[in-house]
């Protein structure tokens, strides 16, 4: 298989740059405790737990709209959009309910990647500037009403907007979608930085149609939000091979290597050792053929063969157990594979997280994993807020309050810049270490978790 652009690279040490991917973005929109897909349907479940499996599924980003009608409801919302970035990998673009420059950065820092403005609203255009000014361009884009806004776009442009969100039918015997598209086409200015175009889908259901295709292969074309309301039966990942298939570039799994040039063993299979995305726990070892490692590929779920039954197996057919493919690697001798996967539920059939349970001998150890020490602690913190213990310094900070750890947060910090001005490196390792405890013990205070912190890394 040749390497291609918007490809997840696999069984590779590094990732390709996927920034020419056509976009297949989930759509949701969000009003009270209801959650519908954007074309109008509505879904079971929360926000975090159907955007999280839409982005199992394949989709490369989430579209949430807030259709709050008060202040009480808005704040719900914000809540929800919060627990979906904690859940969901992908950029989430979020707006709805914006008067003012504070409620685009409500969204931002519930965990949206970008905010959209409406333009139909006059107040959310005098605030493309200013929000693009505070919080880059990037991360700003406008939603127009029909295609008649189309034209305005050089405006939004120079007001800073990065990218314009337009209703689309997606209907082939439509003429409208073709009288959209051309006056999309009509407008690269010159001069103007190329804008992101996304189409914005408020019926289309997630299946290969040629108006979808059609509409993708527009150059101008980024991405496409789509109604994920079958995802029970049609998922990202099989619209993504169908677009593929048109010759569309999407973001799908493909190996650097045929499966050729592995090193099977005698019955033409290859282990392969299942380790957990976020932890790094292995989690189990299975075998692979070449029509299990296919399917991989193709559906971004892990495939294995089964030895005692001579047959295939998907993980999580029967127990809804799914391992979803974050990369595949090959060891130096190419006979065995590494799967680093998102694991729902269990991955033991015992119940067990790893079927690697059972401890046949041990020694003591330091642990040294910066990650794994920085959570231990964490934990120990957020044991002693719920079970108080007599004499524990940590209780005494939450005793005293929100007050007495951020006094003791900036003590500690100062201390950190008179040890860095002393040529002993020594004394700031020690204020290093002290400071970050009392970080970690206001992070208890208020709810933040390591992996909130180091996905905000990741994102920047």
């Amino acid at each position: 298989m040749k390497d291609a652009l918007c490809k997840r690279s696999v069984l590779m040490e590094e990732m390709k740059e996927m920034k020419d991917c056509k976009r297949l973005i989930a759509g949701f929109n969000v009003t009270g405790q209801q959650v519908s897909s954007c074309g109008g349907h509505p879904l079971k479940g929360s926000l975090a737990s159907l955007g999280a499996e839409a982005c199992r599924r394949g989709a490369d980003q989430i579209w949430v709209r807030d259709g709050s009608q008060d202040d009480e409801e808005h704040e719900n919302v914000i809540g929800q959009i919060k627990e979906l970035a904690k859940e969901a990998d992908e950029p989430i673009f979020a707006g709805g309910r914006i008067k003012r420059l504070e409620d685009v950065k409500k969204y931002l820092y519930a965990g949206a990647s970008a905010v959209f403005l409406d333009a139909a609203i006059p107040e959310n255009v005098d605030l493309i500037s200013e929000a693009a000014g505070r919080f880059g361009p990037e991360k700003i884009y406008v939603m127009v009403p029909d295609e008649n806004w189309v034209r305005r776009a050089p405006e939004y442009a120079r007001l800073g907007a990065s990218g314009i969100m337009v209703p689309w039918e997606g209907s082939e015997k439509s003429g409208k979608e073709e009288h959209l598209l051309e006056e999309i086409r009509k407008l690269p200015p010159e001069g103007e930085q190329p804008f992101n175009w996304i189409l914005l889908s408020l019926g289309l259901k997630p299946a290969g149609t040629p108006a979808l295709a059609a509409a993708l292969k527009e150059p101008e074309i980024s991405a496409v939000v789509l109604n994920p309301a079958n995802l029970d039966t049609e998922d990202f990942m099989e619209l993504k091979q169908h677009l593929k298939g048109c010759g569309i570039p999407v973001d799908t799994f493909e190996s650097s290597l045929e499966w050729a040039d592995f090193k099977t063993n005698s019955d033409g299979l290859v282990p392969a050792i299942v380790q957990d995305y976020k932890t790094s726990q292995v989690l189990m070892m299975a075998y692979m053929n070449e029509q299990a490692f296919e399917d991989t590929l193709r559906t971004g779920r892990m495939h294995y063969y089964s030895r005692s039954r001579k047959s295939q197996w998907l993980k999580g057919e029967t127990s809804g157990h799914f391992q979803y493919v974050k990369s595949l690697k090959i060891d130096c001798d190419r006979d065995t594979i590494l799967a680093v996967v998102h694991q729902i539920g269990p991955a033991c059939h015992t119940g067990n997280t790893s079927c690697f349970f059972t401890t046949l001998a041990e020694k003591d150890y330091r642990q040294t994993n910066p990650l794994k020490v920085f959570e231990d602690v964490y934990q120990v913190i957020l044991d002693r807020k719920e079970h108080p213990k007599e004499g524990s310094y940590t209780n005494y900070l939450f005793d005293k309050g929100i007050d007495k750890i951020l006094k003791k947060v900036g003590e500690e910090a100062t201390e950190i810049v008179i040890a860095a001005k002393n040529p002993n490196p020594e004394e700031v390792k020690y204020e290093i270490a002290d400071f970050l405890y009392h970080m970690m013990v206001l992070m208890a205070q208020k709810g933040i978790s390591w992996e909130e912190i180091t996905k905000e890394l990741a994102d920047r």
